[in-house]
């Protein structure tokens, strides 16, 4: 996915940059990137995060990196900030987001002007750069980001900086977060509201979708309104975000708690403990055993220094062996128990099937689990919270496809409703695909009571299919 970060002060914003980026870091696995303003020039460092955090990659930069303004990226798909010239002057760009258009974009800029792109190692072009044709090509920086918005088909918020401030603009729709603080000698933008708490800045509202405002170490000034209708991802809440962020005014570990009360209301099972999959599914666990009265434990411990998230790698199967590589066992929290198990998600379901497996062979007498969240049955077309590049990737379309073959969308919506008989067997299907005692996936109106927001303002394409 990927976050940024942006600051504006009276004074060198450089140690705040970096922080305040670093702690994006969870949302991101790839590139991390700085760029900051300062007398006349941008200076940029960039760097893979793959193999070593953002923090240790960039200290040695923040030395250089000095200025009254900058902006921070942490990304899953390209290098960024870019900096780039046009007649509007120079700026740098930094987004979140996804554009599923791009070839269509693409011919239109070669159509309507003389424009060349280049191509990144894995030969695609980086989406940033695109963004910063489609902002270059009107005749002022608000009208090209109002334009860029509701060109792209997909979502895209993004952080331009300029000699003049830093405008900060949500996607279209505000499928993700965008959020202002102030301090004394400044102001910032960040993706997780908890982002700048520690450096001193207070909250002052999270932007609309669509709005853009201009930020200065003297203000803040709103550029383009907010637009009314929202489809935020409520997957920020299941599994993105970090526990202490607010979206909405809602806060994650908070939701988490509840989702999990949810669930252990439904639920009749009786096992010896409950565990979250950590780490998004320890928040799940705690709020089912305080519902639930059975008692939370540790029955596995995740090893956090070497790997922090299991998806870093670019390959599915050493994803996979490095999710079961962090997680060591605690046999005597094991051996003879009946287990229950909360994840935030079933996706593929390959990493579940492991860590039950690594379970038994543990000693455990049963594994019951449980979803935060609904069957996974379509891929995200928004954010790419998920690698697959098919949605029979996903293990219970996979077995949809295998029982029905095409199957309709009115067939899929009907699989989707929690009390519908089709429902109920293609959990069975799952439970029985990956080796579990039982399974259980929340339902969606409870996962939407936990939020806490207008439904109808809430993305909840990847569970039903309704955009």
């Amino acid at each position: 996915m990927g976050g940024v970060f942006g600051v504006a002060k009276r004074g060198n914003c450089a140690y705040d940059l970096f922080f305040g980026t670093d702690y994006h870091s969870h949302l991101g696995t790839y590139r991390g990137g700085m760029t900051v303003y300062s007398e006349g020039r941008f200076l940029r460092a960039i760097h893979g995060i793959q193999n070593s955090p953002f923090r240790t990659k960039f200290e040695r930069d923040v030395e250089d990196l000095t200025g009254p303004m900058g902006i921070g990226s942490i990304s899953d798909t390209a290098p960024q900030p870019l900096t780039v010239r046009s007649h509007l002057g120079t700026y740098a760009v930094a987004t979140v987001g996804r554009i599923n258009n791009a070839d269509e974009i693409i011919r239109k800029c070669f159509q309507n002007s003389f424009a060349q792109f280049s191509e990144m190692g894995n030969g695609k072009l980086n989406p940033t750069e695109l963004v910063a044709a489609l902002v270059g090509s009107q005749a002022t920086l608000a009208e090209g980001i109002r334009y860029a918005q509701e060109h792209i088909e997909g979502s895209m918020t993004m952080l331009v900086l300029t000699p003049d401030g830093i405008y900060a603009a949500r996607d279209n729709v505000g499928r993700t977060s965008l959020v202002l603080g102030e301090k004394e000698d400044g102001y910032c933008v960040a993706s997780e509201s908890f982002s700048y708490l520690n450096l001193g800045y207070r909250d002052v509202r999270e932007l609309g979708p669509a709005e853009v405002v201009l930020i200065t170490p003297e203000g803040i000034e709103e550029v383009l309104p907010p637009k009314e209708d929202m489809k935020i991802c409520s997957f920020l809440w299941t599994y993105y975000g970090y526990p202490t962020t607010c979206y909405e005014g809602v806060n994650v570990e908070q939701m988490r708690y509840e989702s999990g009360q949810l669930l252990a209301s439904h639920d009749c099972v009786q096992p010896d403990m409950v565990a979250g999959i950590p780490d998004s599914g320890t928040a799940y666990a705690i709020g089912y055993a305080n519902a639930s009265g059975i008692p939370f434990a540790r029955p596995f411990i995740k090893y956090t220094p070497t790997w922090p998230r299991s998806f870093m790698p670019q390959k599915q199967d050493l994803r996979n062996l490095i999710a079961h590589m962090k997680l060591i066992p605690v046999e005597g929290l094991i051996r003879g128990k009946k287990l229950l198990l909360i994840d935030d998600s079933i996706v593929r379901g390959t990493q579940m099937r492991e860590t039950t497996e690594f379970l038994y062979e543990s000693g455990a007498k049963e594994v019951h689990v449980r979803s935060a969240c609904p069957p996974i049955l379509y891929g995200c077309k928004y954010l790419s919270f998920s690698r697959s590049t098919s949605d029979l990737e996903l293990i219970a379309r996979k077995l949809i496809a295998q029982k029905e073959g095409d199957v309709s969308e009115k067939v899929l919506r009907e699989y989707a409703e929690p009390d519908s008989a089709r429902h109920a067997e293609l959990t069975e299907q799952v439970c029985a695909e990956l080796h579990f005692t039982s399974l259980r996936y929340h339902r969606l109106d409870d996962l939407q009571a936990s939020v806490g927001i207008d439904p109808c303002k809430m993305c909840t394409y990847c569970w039903n299919g309704k955009e």
